[in-house]
């Protein structure tokens, strides 16, 4: 027996004949058993009804003396939003005041002191109650009396006491209560929520080329109390065709290498499933962004920069930024090299003429230059191959078989003297024959070199043989410099200054010594004249050219009798394009900063990466010609990265990149003036002469293109306008040519009072083809030196007239002017006092009288003279030269009638082409025998078609008879002249006259 008064069972008996008490309650109760339930009745209904008959049989008006006894410990279960509690074992009292007795159906019989009359539950707040479902049976049931909520409340704990409903001796009540049995009843849940994300999207950042273990993790959660309900137990990418895949707790990763190229981001949507296979209600977004692999190095760059000219600094790293990928660096080297060897001769230069150049920088005078652009008065390159571009330099190619000679007169060296020999040279390839750049050796009978300049494999040598004096003894003749520039076919600059025994070598601005120096005896005394040669050396005994040199020249000038300093060098090699770098007050702290002298490299260094990109930002590109030369220039950056144990780290790829400099807006250089005009012989004849360009203009615009304003851009009908604009730059050149037969100097000449240019920039060559202005000055100075060009012509008696060109041009012939003539007329005036005597041996036969006429534009007028004697053969005569007279006044008016409209059709296009008149000298002699041929003219329309032609005229000359009318009556020769009749009769005395 236990402490209860129950036999001692053990559990599993307990078990089997509390189950089958239920069961045969149930059966009473009308509830259908299933089949395995019968089976069990069938199985252990008559073990349970053979322990029940060996109970102690009691009186049934025994009195109550026990206590219900209960299980010590119960364990229920009970469904969120159900109250029915399925409790483990059963809860079921028993009572030994209760003698039972068993039929055949298993109906029990229970006394009423061994009836269980109810259940009472201890414990506060405990949701549940107890009912006794059968009292003689003493079962039980527990229930919840509020629907129960498992996410609130998993569990309840609780105790419940029995009691019977016996009686005293008496039959007063004495219900007897049983132990404090203790019930455990755990709420099950139902899945009625579903899983919900931690955040509301996710977002992680990889290193393309990599497969990671996980990228990052997506986590949901779900508000469900039981494990099965509450956990989540599968993660699902939705987004299809994505390379990356879940597992079940969240984690992504990828399932192939990703590139940045093909994806910059990818964007997926995933989903998560409970253990109860309820999904989210709610999707998450995920964003994987795609970095590309991490490598030092310069970030932010743009690989080619566009360059306007006229714009000033370009700034060509404005956004750079230097990636180091979290490496500690201590210190940053960065060079940045502009490469312009293909431009010109190595970089952007003015490309005027040598000679220009020179003046420029300040070698004012005795330049003589060996390869000039050619010309009219210097042709002697002109068979030379160049490069045929006027946007750089003039260059001159010598492929080994050609070279140039110099004509005489252009050049003298005095070895006594101080002189400069400077040239641009870009050797070919490498050889181990003597190449001539420059030679002067015998014309004839000998082979003798007087000086030279030539280079030998990577030598450059300079030879001058002294003159013969009066010591005998060695002295310097040969020098000898080992340079690598000589041969690594790039372009440099040469300049020898030579005063012997010195002789001093720059090579692109720097200074070299001579390595070697051989010495030798003079050259004997000769009477030989010499040849001077450019790209060979010539061989007076064997007449012919040796030493021919390869490669290309250009600016290759002597200067005579003085040295060139070292300002004047520097000058002629800087180049117009470089770096710059103007770091501001606000960056670049602690950045140390050099520069080669031609500004093509900058290097830059500092110990903080974040200085040293500010003063990058600030390296521009600079080009400070107004026209300079269009084309790709390529940019290269190096850097080194160093670490604080001093040895290299982050190695830093060089970064590739060109400026674009764009084409500029070329200019139109215009020339007006007055293109047509007439002068007296007389003034051709004096010592000033006539001015050839009296109104001359130059002017140069450039035509932009502007766009619409307001809507037109939108507007596809709506096209750009052009606009020109007038700009101000120099000239170089301004040559004036005679058209038609050469000058002859014995009678003509152009002259210019040079008095009068000596503070300009200008020299004035002259030659019979005509006059050359050559040098850098402004448009204002080359007008100011053309209006003082003059014509002078002291033989005109034989002169029409005479046709002159004049061209200009800025950058040695890259920008070319308009073709500006101009026409000078000769009037031709009689002679009065010739006409005078003339006339004066003759007074029988001829009353003169003296009257001006028009000017005739230019036309040589014969002087007729009268004949004393005019006997038939004479008239005839005098009628075919007064004929020939009229005819030449006919075609003289149509002349001038052509000129005026000239005229007329350039004040229409705005230049100021007046004709310019001087008749003051005009006196013209008619043949008085012209009156009488009109009287016996034999057709008398012919005359009437002349009459009319000659009224028509009378019309046009009206003005120039009136201008010319007060000096005709000031000048005349006879005091008792007519008043000017505009009739143009004639008187005759004929009475003489036999016929």
């Amino acid at each position: 027996m236990n402490r209860e008064g129950a036999p001692g069972k053990s559990p599993e008996e307990m078990y089997i004949q509390q189950k089958v008490r239920v069961l045969l309650m149930l059966r009473k109760m009308g509830s259908n058993l299933t089949a395995s339930e019968e089976e069990f009745l069938r199985t252990y209904a008559g073990v349970v009804n053979s322990q029940l008959s060996q109970l102690p049989q009691h009186s049934i008006d025994q009195a109550n003396k026990h206590k219900p006894w209960l299980e010590p410990t119960y364990h229920g279960i009970v469904t969120e939003n159900d109250n029915a509690v399925l409790l483990d074992p059963p809860l079921i009292a028993l009572d030994k005041d209760a003698p039972l007795r068993f039929a055949e159906s298993f109906e029990v019989t229970v006394t009423k002191e061994g009836e269980i009359c109810g259940f009472k539950i201890h414990g506060q707040n405990v949701p549940f109650d107890a009912v006794v479902v059968d009292k003689s049976t003493g079962e039980g049931l527990i229930r919840s009396k509020e629907k129960l909520d498992c996410e609130l409340q998993k569990d309840y704990t609780f105790t419940i006491q029995a009691y019977d409903c016996g009686r005293g001796p008496d039959g007063s009540a004495n219900a007897k209560k049983s132990h404090k049995a203790t019930v455990h009843i755990q709420v099950n849940d139902v899945n009625e929520y579903a899983p919900v994300f931690k955040e509301k999207s996710y977002q992680a950042s990889v290193v393309e080329g990599r497969r990671y273990e996980s990228i990052l993790r997506v986590e949901a959660v779900d508000a469900d109390c039981s494990p099965q309900f509450s956990q989540i137990c599968s993660y699902e990418i939705v987004t299809p065709d994505v390379p990356f895949t879940v597992d079940k707790d969240g984690y992504i990763k990828n399932t192939e290498k990703l590139n940045y190229g093909k994806e910059h981001q990818y964007k997926l949507t995933v989903t998560a499933y409970d253990c109860g296979k309820k999904r989210a209600t709610e999707d998450v977004l995920v964003k994987i962004s795609i970095k590309p692999t991490c490598t030092p190095g310069w970030q932010g760059w743009d690989s080619r920069v566009e360059y306007e000219p006229g714009t000033g600094a370009l700034a060509l790293f404005p956004n750079a930024h230097l990636e180091t990928c979290d490496e500690s660096v201590a210190s940053v080297q960065v060079t940045v090299e502009l490469e312009t060897s293909h431009i010109g001769k190595g970089c952007d230069r003015d490309t005027y003429s040598e000679k220009s150049l020179h003046r420029l920088c300040g070698a004012a005078s005795g330049t003589a230059e060996l390869l000039p652009s050619p010309s009219g008065s210097l042709n002697w390159t002109l068979g030379l191959p160049t490069d045929n571009g006027h946007d750089s330099d003039q260059v001159f190619e010598f492929n080994g078989t050609q070279a140039v000679r110099i004509p005489d007169g252009v050049v003298s060296v005095n070895p006594k003297e101080p002189f400069t020999v400077s040239v641009w040279m870009r050797h070919g390839p490498f050889g181990r024959r003597k190449e001539t750049i420059l030679c002067s050796s015998d014309k004839t009978d000998m082979n003798r070199h007087h000086y030279s300049l030539f280079v030998h494999g990577c030598r450059f040598i300079f030879l001058l043989r002294q003159d013969p004096s009066g010591e005998k003894k060695y002295k310097p003749a040969e020098f000898h410099w080992k340079l690598t520039q000589v041969c690594d076919e790039e372009w440099h600059h040469y300049v020898l200054n030579v005063e012997i025994p010195r002789v001093t070598l720059y090579v692109d601005g720097v200074s070299h010594e001579p390595f070697s120096v051989t010495e030798e005896y003079p050259l004997h005394p000769s009477r030989i004249e010499t040849q001077l040669v450019v790209g060979a050396c010539w061989q007076g005994g064997d007449l012919h050219m040796t030493q021919f040199f390869r490669g290309d020249l250009a600016g290759l000038t002597i200067r005579s009798g003085k040295l060139t300093d070292k300002k004047v060098i520097d000058c002629l090699y800087t180049c117009k394009e470089g770096l710059d770098l103007q770091v501001p007050e606000d960056g670049g702290r602690g950045v140390k900063v050099q520069a080669n002298p031609g500004r093509s490299v900058l290097t830059l260094e500092a110990e903080d990466v974040g200085e040293l990109e500010k003063a990058l930002r600030h390296v521009a590109y600079l080009n400070s010609r107004q026209f300079p030369t269009p084309g790709v220039r390529r940019l290269r950056l190096t850097s080194t990265a160093r670490c604080f144990n001093e040895a290299a780290c982050a190695l830093i790829p060089p970064v590739d990149g060109s400026v674009m400099v764009l084409q500029p807006e070329e200019p139109k250089i215009s020339l007006s003036g007055v293109h047509h005009f007439a002068r007296a012989a007389s003034e051709f004849e004096s010592s000033e002469g006539v001015f050839l360009f009296p109104e001359l203009r130059i002017i140069s615009t450039i035509t932009r293109e502007v766009e619409p304003n307001g809507e037109g851009d939108e507007d596809p009908t709506v096209q750009e306008s052009l606009v020109s604009e007038e700009i101000v730059h120099d000239l170089d050149t301004c040559e004036v040519t005679v058209e038609g037969e050469e000058l002859n100097p014995e009678q003509e000449s152009l002259e210019v009072d040079l008095a009068r240019l000596q503070h300009k920039g200008i020299e004035v060559s002259r030659s019979d083809l005509g006059v050359v202005f050559t040098g850098v000055d402004t448009m204002a100075s080359y007008e100011e030196a053309l209006h003082l060009l003059r014509y002078r012509n002291w033989n005109s008696r034989s002169l029409l007239d005479r046709k002159f060109k004049l061209v200009c041009s800025e950058l040695n012939g890259r920008y070319i002017s308009n073709e500006f003539q101009v026409e000078v007329n000769v009037i031709h005036t009689a002679n009065p006092m010739e006409h005078a005597s003339h006339m004066a041996a003759q007074p029988q036969f001829v009353h003169p009288e003296h009257r001006s006429f028009v000017d005739l534009s230019g036309h040589n007028l014969a002087n007729p003279h009268p004949f004393a004697v005019v006997p038939s053969t004479a008239t005839v005569v005098i009628v075919v030269c007064v004929s020939f007279l009229v005819f030449m006044i006919i075609l003289g008016v149509f002349r001038i009638r052509a000129a005026h409209q000239r005229t007329m059709r350039d004040q229409d296009t705005g230049k100021e082409s007046e004709m310019d008149w001087d008749d003051s000298a005009l006196t013209i002699t008619v043949n008085p025998m012209e009156t009488y041929e009109d009287q016996h003219s034999e057709e008398e329309e012919e005359e009437e078609e002349e009459e009319s032609e000659d009224g028509e005229e009378e019309d046009d000359v009206t003005s120039a008879e009136s201008e010319s009318s007060e000096e005709e009556e000031e000048g005349g020769e006879h005091g008792d002249q007519q008043p000017a009749n505009r009739q143009q009769q004639l008187e005759w005395d004929d009475s003489t006259l036999s016929y």
